[in-house]
This record gives C-alpha cells, structure tokens and sequence, in this order.
C-alpha cells in the first residue's frame, strides 16, 4: 500500500514541495538561489563552448534545443542531452546549460532540450516533444560516439520516458548508452491531487500511461543496453526519496537492466543538480568516467 495514499493534502503537498525540505535556506530563498546558480553556470557555458543557440527539432516554436560544442579535433565526441526541471511548468532551455562548465573542457557535446512547459504544454506533449528531440539530435549528429541522457526533477520523469519508448514508431532508434535521473518522479499519481497538477490537469489515465514505473517492461525492450544511474538528494522528501528508491528496485528486479541508485549526502532537491557546475562533484566524475573521459 503506497502510503501516499493515507496523507492529507497538507502533508501530501509538503511531500511533493522540494523547496521545504532544504537544510540549507528557506523555501523562498532555495528557489531563487537555484534559479541564480542555473543561469549563472548557463552563463559560464555560453561563454566557454561555441553555442547553437534555438535549433529546431519541430515545427512547434516551443521545439528549440541549445548544443554546447567543444572545441576539439577528438574523433571521440559524446554527447549529452539535459532535460531540465521546474515541475513541467517553471524553467526552459534557457537556464540549462549549466553542465556543459566541466564537460566541454572533456570533449563532450551538451544539448539543453526546451519544451512547452505547462499550461501551454501537458504531459503527453511534453513527453512526445522530448522524444521526438532525440531523434532530431541522432539524425543532426550522426556522427557522435555515444549519447547520453541526463534530467533533474521533472527532466527526469522525461528522460525516464525516453528510455521507455517503443521506437517502432520513430524513423530511427537510439542507442543511449548511459542516463542519470536526479531525484525525479516516476510515478505521477500521487501528484493528481496537489498544486503541481493544476497547470498540468492531468487525468489518471494520463498519469498512468505517463508514469515510468508503469512502462518498465518498455523499458527493458528499448534500454537494456543503457546504464541507468537513479540518484537522489540526501535531503530531498521522503515521498521524493522513496519515488527514487521505488523506481529503482522496479528496475534492478527486471533481469538484464544495468541501473545503480546514487545517494548523494549533503544535498537537497536543487543542489544535487546545481553541482554539476563542477567538475569534481561526485556526479560529474561519475558521468566522466561513464563516457569514457575521467
């Protein structure tokens, strides 16, 4: 029995609210330092890498990504596409190229994927439009040795959707090597009945056919050759920990699934992702070493 379930609300809403939980600041002042940190390492990035900046992937005017290229003349060029956070309704591509501080010096590509957050966007566009951004991404840069998926919060959830695609109904499909999920949700029903579900009016149904943990027999089929790292904030929610914990023991009992849980201490919701800033956070060092690059 999920013990969502037995909550009130109050004590439901508290749960799925990340900025309550920071040991670090108050509510108010997590989300506006994190907000600060984002666009200051975007920033950093546009200053480092040569940028392509609002490539399209569609024909939406929301369907834009930003690439962050390395200076190199390495054949062995990875990529690395981040799905950003903010609820499927706060952030865009704008403030997402934080990552790309550490990795562009590593020769490795960074693509910050935009999409039509709500209440323009719901869940099921979302999740078509971050999908069909891959396939764009392989078709514009066949050339790369290995892509890679990274997606913070609600990013996650998405990244978790395209490793549960069924690509039969694409023209190509992607071969992702590695993905990190940082404290995402893979199970939207709890959500149904609190604020973040107010833009996003999403029924059980679409909860249901949205939600990771539900698609993990899909998952298997398209991903099994992917490394999945599911990492968590030491100090983000219970019911945020135990999305994490839940989704990965749904993956590690599917035989032929390679996926560890990383429990990073000394982080809440925002910082976990906010540190990879760094090129010595643990996280980037894992990401590194995955591609190849440490």
């Amino acid at each position: 029995m999920s013990r969502w379930k037995d909550m009130n609300k109050d004590e439901l809403e508290r749960q799925f609210s990340p900025s309550q939980w920071s040991h670090r600041m108050s509510a108010d002042d997590v989300i506006k330092s994190h907000v600060t940190a984002l666009k200051e390492g975007t920033e950093r990035a546009r200053g480092l890498a040569q940028t392509l900046l609002n490539v399209p992937y569609g024909e939406g005017e929301g369907e834009k990504l930003d690439v962050y290229v390395p200076t190199t003349t390495s054949l062995d060029v990875p990529l690395v596409i981040y799905l950003h956070g903010g609820y499927w309704q706060f952030l865009s591509k704008e403030e997402s190229g934080f990552m790309a501080v550490p990795l562009v010096h590593k020769g490795v590509v960074v693509v910050a994927v935009g999409y039509d957050i709500a209440p323009k966007g719901n869940m099921d566009v979302m999740v078509s439009q971050v999908r069909r951004s891959v396939v764009s991404i392989i078709q514009q840069y066949s050339h790369i040795s290995g892509l890679y998926l990274c997606g913070h919060s609600a990013g996650a959830h998405l990244a978790a959707m395209i490793l549960s695609t069924d690509w039969s109904q694409y023209s190509v499909t992607p071969q992702i090597k590695g993905a990190f999920l940082v404290s995402g949700i893979y199970d939207l029903l709890p959500i149904l009945s609190t604020y973040v579900n107010e833009p996003l009016k999403m029924t059980e149904e679409v909860a249901l056919r949205n939600s990771p943990s539900q698609l993990v027999p899909q998952l298997k089929l398209s991903s099994s050759n992917c490394d999945i790292v599911v990492a968590v904030a030491q100090n983000d929610s219970p019911e945020f920990r135990k999305q994490s914990e839940d989704y990965y023991k749904a993956l590690e009992s599917t035989e032929g699934l390679k996926v560890t849980l990383e429990d990073v201490p000394n982080t809440d919701h925002f910082n976990i992702i906010e540190q990879l800033v760094d090129g010595d956070y643990h996280l980037t060092q894992l990401l590194l070493k995955m591609m190849g690059k440490s």
